[in-house]
């Protein structure tokens, strides 16, 4: 069985079960976490190092808590460059230090999306998201990495459909997880004005008010094409999905700096 050994063990995350744990917990302890009614179609979670936006991501794993999913569609950024437009991984297993989760193959090859190892092997913006996961979804699932390295909405519209089609089809509860980071490198409160204006067209589901924004302001939001992905994909599986802020903060909080990467946790619901 062919298996995707983690990459940033150790470095973004701790690289022992008991360790992720003992973090995970002291999140739990010194958030403040919201309760969701409705069926959760997926969410925007951000990717640092957990010391940096762990206490963010919290917000969105700790809604999956006695939730029955089947398979976890995660679409990422491509940091590498590496890999085709849109890439699906080549393993059948990734390792965590929580322990192993298989990829969906039947999902996999439904999509008819281009595999490539490389676009997987060296990018940490999908394999952070595995240990909340584990932690979280006490039940059995699967999971299906996907990187983005050319976001546009045409991709993202296009990957939104292949994954609806496929979870109707196969009739899987998946669930979507967006990768991203928000604005990277900016005082405070640059970045939280720049995040604002693409706040303002994610929050309508308007995907290409995303893509359009982060072009005419030059935003760094790292992950936009997954963001356009999930809201692409909530309006086919839902007739009015919802969506809501967790939580916002920035790489600040912890560690005093001047300028700041944000992280934004949003939810999105029916």
């Amino acid at each position: 069985m062919k298996k995707r050994e983690e990459f940033v063990r150790g470095k973004f995350y701790p690289a022992e079960r008991k360790d992720v744990e003992e973090m995970i917990e002291n999140f739990l302890k010194i958030e403040s976490l919201k309760k969701i009614d409705g069926e959760i179609l997926g969410g925007i979670v951000p990717h640092a190092g957990y010391e940096f936006s762990g206490s963010s991501a919290v917000h969105f794993f700790n809604t999956l808590r006695g939730k029955d999913i089947e398979t976890v569609v995660i679409v990422n950024p491509s940091h590498t460059g590496y890999g085709e437009a849109v890439s699906l991984d080549t393993n059948e297993v990734w390792s965590s230090p929580m322990g192993d989760i298989e990829i969906d193959l039947d999902f996999e090859k439904e999509l008819s999306i281009p595999y490539s190892k490389e676009a997987h092997k060296y990018e940490h913006s999908g394999e952070v998201m595995l240990p909340f996961l584990k932690y979280f979804i006490k039940s059995e699932f699967k999971i299906v990495p996907i990187t983005m390295k050319v976001q546009t909405y045409k991709n993202a519209k296009y990957l939104a459909e292949k994954i609806d089609e496929t979870a109707k089809k196969q009739r899987k509860k998946i669930l979507l997880i967006a990768s991203s980071d928000f604005s990277h490198y900016e005082r405070e409160e640059v970045g939280y004005k720049l995040d604002q204006l693409a706040i303002d067209r994610i929050m309508e589901f308007d995907s290409q008010g995303v893509e359009s924004t982060v072009m005419e302001y030059n935003l760094s939001i790292c992950g936009y094409g997954p963001i356009m992905t999930l809201l692409e994909y909530s309006k086919l599986a839902a007739d009015d999905p919802k969506i809501e802020i967790l939580r916002r903060g920035n790489s600040g909080e912890n560690y005093p700096m001047e300028e700041v990467v944000d992280y934004i946790t949003f939810l999105v619901y029916k």
